[in-house]
């Protein structure tokens, strides 16, 4: 029984990581810091593999069962629910943020190679935008 509470006890300080790793990612992504925000996803990865081999150990436990019966582990268990719960929906809106992020990027530098003016622009089949020197002025009949 000890061994699987220690198993539930690091799921929570896992979970807990995980969380405090999603608020930083938060705050780079607010602060546009692409380099923190690459660090933070290899962090991410490795907490979430880290969570999913204690998950798949605590299933594997024999004494899994006791795990919704048993006092003092039923309120842990539902501690690491609800942080994964939390990471999930912070995830989410991370992701929606960076979307945000690269849409604006990408409209920023639209706006920079129209600018430029010496190089006309196009779009191709895709909608990503494509310098094009000549215009149309090299058709040949």
């Amino acid at each position: 029984m000890a061994a699987l509470q220690g198993l539930i006890e690091f799921q929570l300080k896992s979970a807990q990581e995980l969380h405090d790793v999603l608020e930083q990612e938060k705050l780079a992504i607010t602060n546009r810091a692409s380099k923190d925000i690459e660090l933070i996803a290899k962090q991410k990865v490795t907490l979430i593999d880290q969570l999913q081999v204690t998950d798949d150990r605590i299933r594997r436990h024999p004494d899994v069962e006791s795990l919704t019966s048993n006092p003092e582990l039923s309120p842990l268990v539902e501690q690491v629910r609800q942080l994964i719960t939390e990471c999930q929906q912070a995830n989410e809106i991370n992701g929606q943020a960076l979307q945000r992020a690269q849409l604006s990027f990408n409209k920023l530098n639209n706006l920079m190679k129209q600018s430029q003016g010496k190089l006309g622009m196009t779009y191709t089949a895709e909608g990503q935008t494509k310098n094009v020197t000549t215009l149309g002025t090299n058709i040949k009949a």
